[in-house]
């Protein structure tokens, strides 16, 4: 990797202005890793509900599904004010041992309360993870490919959610008559596996270039962007930290006393990413295999035989998912994120209702047809327009003084959502029935392109320390450029 001198524009503009290079894309795929966890570990409880044999009541079975949500809220919290004062290298590192952690008890675990705690520690990674991991990368990303390079986390959430799916297909063919002793913790074990390694190569990461310096580390700083391929000098270090502080003169402020433009930030990250979850994105994600099963399961078929069905239905809706969100890279650094936020709720509440129609009007092999159909459009619209979406905007949109904290509050409210709505729905679904359901997501869909298109000023190609200024200034009623 060739290095390249400071231009007199100045060191922040050199980080922005650099053409990613394969180190670039390499140490957003480690940083990632963590994203891969996130998927794996939420949607195998899935995969593995029907043959966990420890009695369970109808709430700590709702806990088991969405108990690592609550985990991930505490999690999101907590590393939030840690890694600002840590480091997002070292928090990133404590990330992966707690996943491995969390693995390795799912799978040993010997009643149902060992794997609720394995679960909510799960959920702890998880939370950590969703508030360093955007950080991290938009902090040494390339403005004009700093969607692209963040979009990746998202990408590998919805990798790890169909390797999940994939790994339970394969284990439970392999061994069905082992589904109820063996199968079950596989399913939840093997995810130490990626955990460990994680663990071992983000050891190897350089630290946050703009958080080294606003920490004054100038030396550490200029290692990091060696790194990244920036030769540095020491006045460059140092004026590069000036230029920081400049910007961001709040790096101590409770948050009363946060500025307006960051506390209208927080607010756009906060109800952007509450709508991402109430809008139903996880419900086919959780409840897929059980909800899917019965649509293909033959008369006579075994337990094993209908939720292998659901999985596998499941797993072509995670697929879609994947190859969805590699149009969203393609495409937010050119369209924008307002743009396709807008788009991908527009989809997501047509889909909803062509779903709604399909269960309330049709049956027989009709209904799977419409139903499938349904439910994979709008996996692809979530995931083009609105899934990496708000992780972007999480990273982009605050001072790199106070991103950890103001992006562990907004993953904190995206976990509790998500909790809500998956503890709820199945008693949603008893009350109104699903194609209701359904058409609720749809109308919630639509509430947000109201707030998407109301609130979300365009952010793409602007540094970090410009996304600053344009929320400043919207709060000051001005317009955002």
């Amino acid at each position: 990797m060739s290095a390249t001198q400071v231009r007199s524009a100045g060191l922040l503009s050199n980080l922005n202005d650099r053409v990613p290079t394969s180190f670039y894309w390499s140490l957003t795929l480690l940083a990632t890793i963590g994203g891969f966890l996130f998927g794996y570990d939420t949607a195998n409880v899935g995969s593995a509900l029907s043959f966990i044999p420890f009695p369970m009541s109808g709430l700590v079975l709702g806990y088991l599904v969405a108990g690592a949500s609550i985990g991930a809220a505490a999690g999101a919290m907590g590393a939030g004010p840690l890694t600002d004062r840590f480091g997002r290298k070292s928090m990133l590192i404590v990330d992966a041992g707690i996943y491995a952690l969390g693995a390795i008890l799912s799978a040993l675990a010997w009643n149902v309360g060992i794997l609720l705690f394995a679960r909510t520690l799960i959920g702890i990674a998880i939370g950590a993870d969703s508030a360093i991991a955007t950080a991290y990368i938009c902090e040494y990303a390339p403005q004009r490919r700093r969607g692209a390079l963040v979009m990746l986390q998202q990408w590998m959430i919805t990798v790890g959610i169909l390797v999940a799916y994939l790994v339970a297909l394969l284990i439970l063919w392999l061994l069905p008559t082992h589904a109820y002793t063996v199968d079950w913790r596989l399913i939840f074990g093997l995810g130490a596996v990626p955990a460990g390694i994680g663990l071992v190569l983000r050891t190897r990461m350089p630290e946050s270039p703009r958080w080294l310096l606003r920490q004054g580390r100038y030396d550490d700083a200029r290692d990091s962007l060696a790194l990244l391929g920036i030769e540095a000098s020491a006045e460059d270090i140092r004026r590069g930290a000036d230029e920081i502080a400049r910007t961001e003169g709040e790096a101590r402020q409770p948050i009363r006393r946060w500025s307006r433009g960051v506390r209208r930030a927080l607010f756009v990250v906060v109800v952007f990413f509450v709508f991402q979850q109430i809008t139903g994105i996880n419900v086919p994600l959780y409840y897929g295999p059980k909800l899917l099963a019965p649509f293909f399961q033959a008369g006579g078929s075994g337990a094993v035989a209908s939720a292998m069905s659901g999985v596998a239905v499941t797993a072509l809706i995670a697929a879609v998912n994947v190859a969805a969100t590699y149009f969203a890279f393609r495409f937010i650094d050119r369209a924008g994120r307002r743009r396709l936020a807008i788009s991908g709720y527009a989809g997501m509440a047509a889909f909803m209702l062509l779903g709604a129609a399909g269960l309330a009007l049709t049956g027989g092999i009709a209904r799977i047809v419409i139903v499938t159909l349904a439910l994979n459009l709008f996996i692809a619209s979530f995931a083009i327009g609105v899934g990496g979406t708000g992780w972007i905007l999480q990273g982009e949109v605050f001072p790199t003084a106070l991103r950890g904290r103001a992006a562990a509050i907004g993953a904190t409210a995206d976990w509790i959502a998500n909790f809500a709505l998956v503890l709820v729905f199945p008693i949603w679904q008893s009350a109104i029935g699903l194609a209701w359901v359904m058409v609720c997501f749809a109308v919630l869909s639509v509430m947000a392109i109201v707030f998407v298109s109301r609130y979300l000023p365009e952010t793409k190609e602007l540094s970090l320390e410009e996304i600053t200024r344009v929320f400043d200034r919207v709060s000051a009623g001005g317009k955002a450029a």
